[in-house]
């Protein structure tokens, strides 16, 4: 900033002061004392607990490693890349402060690495803005209500677990039963701005797959995809997730609604235990330490929405150990979040997808985002699939009697109905709109249940079938 001095002369040197007084002059430099395993150990620099050093490799390239622990004298690091070329007494210099990653427009279209760099050929990526990437997650009071309706072009998702613009939604599934498909249908659909796309801990065949296959040129117009793999070191694999949000915040600082789609918060977690485990932390529970129960709230309580502008909806996907929905980070996953939805295996066998388990899920967010007739319709039909999985071993054997529980025999009637609203194809697109129409339809006539069964009175609209 440029002075006026009390004579009216300007002092052109204020400005380069003030820049010289920001500097550190001193350049903090220490020297690897160890290399074991996954972690280094130096004297030196004097840094704060989570700060980027810089190791110098044989060939003078640098490698950024990040403070993980502080024991005495010594620094405990983990190298954010390959540690082949360190050396015992190589020179660690202070890289001055945490991670940032080059943030604007420019980045919509592209696949980046967990360290920002590009991936898909296309060039470097010039942009205009920093985002530190471990930055902390907005006040609770700064957030705005959620109140509008977010579609994802799903007809099980917005019609009868409907998410709302700024929610945080887990999707838990075993391996193999569909929730890369889903993530890339939802990008595809959807009616946010901006996507953004963390693949984190995928096999490598799988990006290219997910890129040019499943979310294809529509889609990536639309995106940007964070690729960190599971041939990559842990603390790429952590800080990708961590760049992934420091990028939605960017778009969501503009004013824009963003999809946050992650896959997936267990490779995320898996990454954090080899990085508590190596830095010395004793594993707590089912081998876990301490540190992925902490690193989990501050990575997923990032997305939401924030006052001043626009929101980021959160999609994470939770890969279930062996098909069970009460493991650890399962467990604590649900907790944090405001909903999940549940894929089955078993609808997955029968070819019904995608294969979401209605009745295993809810969205914590769907009674402030739609209408009154709208959540009636939608809890009909749970009701109604639930009345026919409580008798359907009685029906598959024959053994039920028509007439036995009215509701039962209205889940037969509709059950034809009700499949073929829930099952979609890849590529078949619905708007919002005609999915909440479609919905209606099937339990809303004329403003009166069509479920309604003799002797039941009419509500002025629609309420749930009761027993």
């Amino acid at each position: 900033m440029v002075k006026i001095l009390p004579q009216g002369k300007i002092d052109v040197l204020s400005k380069y002061k003030d820049i010289i007084e920001e500097i550190d002059v001193v350049r903090k430099t220490g020297k690897v004392e160890r290399v074991a395993g996954l972690t280094i150990e130096s004297i030196g620099p004097a840094v704060k607990f989570g700060e980027l050093c810089k190791i110098r490799r044989e060939d003078g390239e640098f490698l950024f490693a990040e403070v993980v622990g502080i024991h005495k004298n010594r620094l405990i690091l983990m190298p954010i890349g390959d540690l082949r070329g360190v050396t015992v007494g190589a020179q660690v210099i202070d890289a001055g402060g945490g991670m940032t990653v080059a943030v604007g427009e420019e980045l919509l279209g592209r696949v980046i690495s967990g360290t920002g760099d590009p991936l898909d050929g296309k060039g470097p990526i010039f942009t205009k803005t920093q985002y530190p990437v471990d930055s902390r997650p907005v006040n609770p009071l700064d957030r705005s209500l959620i109140t509008k309706p977010l579609s994802v072009g799903i007809r099980a998702i917005d019609g009868l677990l409907t998410v709302g613009r700024g929610q945080r939604i887990g999707i838990f599934s075993g391996s193999g039963v569909g929730k890369s498909t889903l993530i890339a249908m939802m990008a595809r659909f959807t009616d946010a701005d901006v996507n953004v796309i963390a693949l984190i801990g995928e096999r490598g065949r799988e990006v290219r797959d997910f890129v040019d296959r499943e979310l294809g040129t529509e889609g990536l117009r639309r995106s940007v995809v964070i690729a960190a793999t599971s041939d990559q070191p842990p603390m790429v694999r952590i800080r990708g997730a961590f760049l992934a949000h420091a990028v939605a915040e960017f778009f969501r600082d503009l004013g824009m609604s963003v999809n946050l789609l992650m896959d997936s918060v267990t490779r995320f977690a898996l990454a954090q235990r080899e990085v508590g485990l190596a830095a010395g932390e004793p594993s707590a529970t089912r081998g876990f330490p301490p540190s992925v129960f902490s690193i989990l709230p501050r990575l997923l309580e990032r997305s939401g929405t924030r006052q001043e502008g626009g929101s980021i909806t959160g999609f994470y996907s939770i890969l279930v150990e062996a098909d069970d929905m009460n493991e650890p980070i399962a467990d604590a996953v649900r907790g944090i979040l405001d909903g999940h939805i549940v894929l089955d295996r078993e609808l997955a066998h029968k070819n019904h997808y995608p294969a979401i388990d209605v009745l295993g899920s809810i969205s914590r967010c769907m009674k402030d985002v739609v209408d009154p007739e709208h959540l009636d319709a939608a809890n009909s039909f749970r009701e109604l699939l639930a009345a026919y999985k409580s008798a359907e071993d009685l029906i598959m054997l024959g053994a039920y009697k028509r007439g036995s529980d009215m509701v039962v025999d209205r889940a037969i009637d509709m059950r034809e109905q009700m499949n073929a609203f829930l099952r979609q194809g890849i590529y078949e697109k619905n708007g919002f709109d005609s999915i909440v129409k479609r919905l209606k339809d099937l339990f809303v006539k004329e403003g009166k249940p069509s479920t309604a069964l003799p002797g039941m009175p009419r509500a002025p609209y629609f309420a749930p079938v009761r027993r």
